[in-house]
C-alpha cells in the first residue's frame, strides 16, 4: 500500500517537523518529491507484477509469454491490429491437450485471425455404408425433404446431409468431402447491433409497411453472434456473424406461441436475455415506445407477390390460433407484426398505422467504417484538442430542457450560433433516431472564427452504440476574414447523413478546418460540395464513405484516410486546384486533382493530377490511362513490366480490382471479391490488401491462421479454408 507524501512526512520525528516548519517547510518539500516519485516506482512495479499473466499483461508481452510455452511465430500485426493475440497464447495449452480435434482446430481459427469460426469434418459427412457396430443415425443416405431447415442448409458449414465422395483438392477450395478433408468456414464481416433506430416507411404517408434499414433499402438482418462458454463447444448458427434465415426464427416464435398455449415456458434460442431483433411501437405523438414481444412477431415472406395486392406486400393477420396440448378448443395468440429478416422488411396487419416505429437488429459489414453503433471514443478524444467551453444534448427521447436538452439538431445549432467568436461547442446525438430536418438557410451552421464544434453521435465522451440518421442537407458557413490564422473548425463524428453536406464561402467568411470521422454522406443522395472561397480549408475525410467531393479551386487541402469515395457512376473527386493526399481508400469513380500524394488505395477510374512533377502514388491500383506523378510498385505497371506483349492485355484484365458488390448498402460494400487477384489482395505497403479495408490486415491473419494449423491438424488430414462472407 503506498504512502501518500502527508502520510510519509508524519513518520519523521516531531523535532524535524517543528523545525522544519519554523524554516518555511524545505524538509516537507522534499519528502513530497520522494513520495511523488516513489508513488511512480509503485505503479511500475505493480505494472510489472502484472505483466506475468497472460490475462493482464500489456499487449507488448503478449509474445515473450509465448515464447515461453514455444508457441510458433505468427505475422506480427503492429499495434493496430483489429484484435490482440492474447487468447491464442492464454489457450495454448488447451489446444495441446485436444490436438486434432473439430474443437481445437476451431478456437484456433478464431483466435488467430478474431473471426468467427466453425470446423467440419467432412468424413462425417460421406455417404457410406455403415458399419453395426458404429451406427450413425443421422448420416441418411437420402436427406429428409420434409425438413426445410436442415435441406437450406445444404452445402454450407451447418449441413448434416450425406454426400459423395470428392477428389478435388481442399486446400485450392474445389471438393470439401473427402476422408481427409477438414473444412474451416471463415466470417469475416462483423455483426453491428444498433439500438432502437428509426424504422423508414415504405411509403409516404406511412401506410404500415416498413423497412429496418434507416435509409430505406432492402437487405438481410445478421445474426447477433452468441459466445460460446467452453472450447469443447463446436460453433453452430447462433454462434456466428451470418445472415439470418427465416426458418429458424419461425420455427422458435411457433414453438414459443404453442409454448404459451400449453401453459409452459419457453426456451429461447434468439429471443433471450439478448435478442436479435427488437420492434418498438408510439401509438399516439408523446406516448412512450413499447416494446413488442417475440410472441407477437410473426416471421415470414414478405416480398411481392407474384400476383399483385392492394397493399404491395401481403400483411399478416391479427392474430393466429393454436391448439393446446392438454385438448380443448382452439386459443388464439395475437399478432401485431410481421417481420423478414431476409429483406429486412416488417409490416403491421390493415388498419394498424403506429405514429413511431423503432427497431433494434444487427446488420454486417467488413469493418468499423461509417457511420456505426461500434466504439470511436479515441476518435473523439483526438479531435477534441481544447478544453469544451459548450455542451448540449440532442434526443427525442429525453424531455427538452432549455439551453441544454434539444429536441432537434437545428435548435442545437440555432444556440451555437448565438455563441460568441472562440468558443469550443459539442453537440452530442444522444439516440439512433432519425431526423428530418435542413440545416441550410437560416437553419445552417455558422462557425465564427477561433471557434470549434464537434457534431457527435453519442452520450458526449461515450460515442457507441448509437447511429442517428439526418434525412436532409446540411449547409455550413465559416464566418471568419479570409486572411484570419484561426479560422474555425466543423467536426462531425458517427453521423449517417442522407443529404448533401455544402459549405458555402462569402465574400468575407471561410472555414478553416472541416472533418468526417466514422461519418457516412449517402453516395445515392449528395456528397460533399464546396461552393466558393474558403481559401484557407482543410477537409479530412477518415474511416468514412462518402459521395461526390465537389471542390473550387480555392480549397488548398483535401486529406483523405481509410475511406470510400463514391461518385454513382461518375466523378468522385472533382478538385483540380486542390493538393489531395489519400491513404488507404477506393474511389468509384473519376478522381480530378491539382497534385495528389496517394498509397494503398485503389482508383477503379481514371486519376489525373494537373502537377505532375510533384508528389507519388505508391503500392495502389491505378488505371493505365491515368496521368499521376512517379508511381511506385503500382499496378498494373509492376506487373506489366517484366511480361511479355502478347501476355499484356490478359494482365491488364486479371488484375481489375473485383468488389463482392459496389452498391452501397450492400454488406460487403467495397469488399474485394474471393476471386480479385493476389497482387490487389496483398499489394499493399503493409503486405495487406489495397484499398479501404487494408486496416484489418486480411492476408496476415488468414496466414497466421495456415500456420497454426501445421501444428495442430492430425497427421493424413488436411485443411482448407472456406471464407463464408
Amino acid at each position: 500500500m503506498s504512502l501518500t507524501s502527508e502520510q510519509l512526512y508524519a513518520l519523521l520525528p516531531a523535532i524535524y517537523r517543528v523545525r522544519d516548519t519554523e524554516q518555511g517547510e524545505q524538509l516537507k518539500s522534499l519528502v513530497n518529491v520522494i513520495a511523488e516519485q516513489a508513488a511512480v516506482m509503485e505503479a511500475d512495479i505493480a505494472r510489472l507484477y502484472e505483466n506475468w499473466f497472460i490475462e493482464t499483461c500489456d499487449e507488448w508481452v503478449v509474445p515473450y509469454i509465448g515464447d515461453l510455452l514455444a508457441v510458433r511465430g505468427l505475422h506480427p500485426l503492429g499495434p493496430d491490429a483489429p484484435f490482440s493475440q492474447r487468447s491464442l497464447v492464454a489457450n495454448t495449452l488447451s489446444y495441446r491437450r485436444r490436438k486434432g480435434t473439430a474443437t481445437v482446430l476451431e478456437q484456433l481459427a478464431h483466435d488467430t485471425t478474431g473471426w468467427n469460426a466453425r470446423a467440419v469434418e467432412f468424413f462425417q459427412l460421406l455417404e457410406t455404408t455403415q458399419h453395426y457396430n458404429h451406427v450413425r443415425p443421422r448420416n441418411f443416405r437420402t436427406p429428409d425433404l420434409r425438413d426445410t431447415n436442415q435441406l437450406e442448409l445444404i452445402d454450407t458449414a451447418f449441413d448434416v446431409a450425406a454426400h459423395t465422395a470428392d477428389v478435388r483438392s481442399i486446400k485450392l477450395n474445389r471438393g470439401w468431402y473427402n476422408i481427409p478433408n477438414i473444412g474451416l468456414f471463415i466470417w469475416r464481416l462483423q455483426s453491428y447491433f444498433g439500438q432502437q433506430s428509426s424504422a423508414r416507411a415504405a411509403a409516404n404517408p406511412a401506410d404500415g409497411r416498413y423497412t429496418f434499414n434507416p435509409i430505406g433499402l432492402d437487405g438481410p438482418l445478421f445474426n447477433r453472434p452468441q459466445t460460446e462458454t467452453t472450447i469443447t463447444h463446436l460453433a453452430e448458427e447462433i454462434n456466428v456473424p451470418g445472415v439470418l434465415r427465416r426458418r429458424p426464427l419461425y420455427d422458435e416464435l411457433e414453438s414459443r406461441r404453442q409454448t404459451l398455449v400449453d401453459g409452459g415456458e419457453p426456451e429461447p434460442i434468439y429471443f433471450g436475455t439478448q435478442p436479435l431483433l427488437q420492434v418498438f411501437t408510439q401509438t399516439n405523438p408523446g406516448d412512450p415506445l413499447v416494446e413488442i414481444a417475440p410472441e407477437e412477431i410473426l416471421i415470414c415472406n414478405l416480398s411481392e407477390p407474384p400476383v399483385p395486392v392492394p397493399e404491395v406486400w401481403l400483411r399478416p393477420a391479427t392474430s393466429k390460433l393454436y391448439q393446446p396440448g392438454a385438448g380443448g378448443a382452439k386459443q388464439p395468440r395475437a399478432i401485431k407484426v410481421a417481420v423478414d429478416p431476409v429483406l429486412g422488411r416488417l409490416a403491421f396487419p390493415k388498419g394498424m398505422k403506429p405514429n413511431d416505429v423503432r427497431v433494434s437488429y444487427a446488420y454486417g459489414f467488413s469493418g468499423d467504417l461509417g457511420g456505426g453503433p461500434y466504439n470511436r471514443r479515441q476518435s473523439v478524444l483526438d479531435t477534441l484538442t481544447r478544453r469544451v467551453s459548450w455542451q448540449v444534448t440532442v434526443s427525442k427521447e429525453l424531455t427538452p430542457v432549455p439551453g441544454d436538452i434539444f429536441s432537434t439538431i437545428a435548435d442545437a445549432v440555432a444556440e451555437w450560433n448565438t455563441l460568441p467568436p472562440g468558443a469550443v461547442g459539442v453537440i452530442a446525438i444522444k439516440d439512433s433516431a432519425t431526423y428530418v430536418e435542413n440545416l441550410t438557410g437560416a437553419n445552417r451552421i455558422k462557425v465564427p472564427e477561433g471557434s470549434e464544434l464537434l457534431i457527435v453521435a453519442g452520450d458526449y465522451l461515450e460515442p457507441d452504440e448509437r447511429r442517428p440518421h439526418v434525412v436532409g442537407d446540411v449547409g455550413v458557413t465559416g464566418t471568419a476574414p479570409s486572411n484570419n490564422e484561426t479560422p474555425g473548425e466543423l467536426n462531425f463524428n458517427g453521423l449517417l447523413i442522407e443529404g448533401k453536406l455544402t459549405v458555402d464561402g462569402t465574400l468575407t467568411g471561410n472555414l478553416g478546418t472541416l472533418g468526417l470521422t466514422h461519418c457516412t454522406l449517402v453516395p445515392n443522395n449528395g456528397g460533399l460540395v464546396i461552393t466558393s472561397k474558403n481559401d484557407q480549408l482543410k477537409i479530412k475525410l477518415t474511416r468514412s464513405i462518402c459521395g461526390p467531393i465537389v471542390l473550387p479551386k480555392s480549397v488548398p487541402s483535401l486529406n483523405i484516410s481509410e475511406s470510400i469515395v463514391d461518385g454513382v457512376g461518375a466523378d468522385a473527386v472533382s478538385a483540380a486546384g486542390t493538393a489531395v493526399e489519400i491513404d488507404k481508400s477506393t474511389f468509384f469513380g473519376r478522381v480530378s486533382t491539382l497534385q495528389v500524394e496517394a498509397s494503398d488505395s485503389i482508383f477503379t477510374d481514371r486519376l489525373t493530377a494537373v502537377r505532375r512533377q510533384v508528389g507519388c502514388v505508391r503500392f495502389s491500383y491505378v488505371t493505365e490511362n491515368s496521368k499521376t506523378p512517379r508511381r511506385f510498385r503500382c499496378q498494373p505497371d509492376l506487373a506489366l513490366d517484366k511480361a511479355a506483349s502478347s501476355e499484356k492485355n490478359l494482365i491488364r484484365a486479371r488484375l481489375i480490382p473485383t468488389f463482392t458488390s459496389e452498391d452501397y448498402g450492400h454488406y460487403a460494400y467495397a469488399q474485394l471479391s474471393r476471386t480479385c487477384a493476389v497482387e490487389i489482395a496483398t499489394g499493399g505497403d503493409n503486405g495487406a490488401e489495397m484499398g479501404v479495408f487494408n486496416f484489418l490486415l486480411q492476408p496476415q491473419r488468414l496466414t497466421n491462421l495456415q500456420t497454426g494449423l501445421d501444428e495442430y491438424l492430425r497427421f493424413g488430414l488436411e485443411a482448407g479454408i472456406v471464407l463464408v462472407t
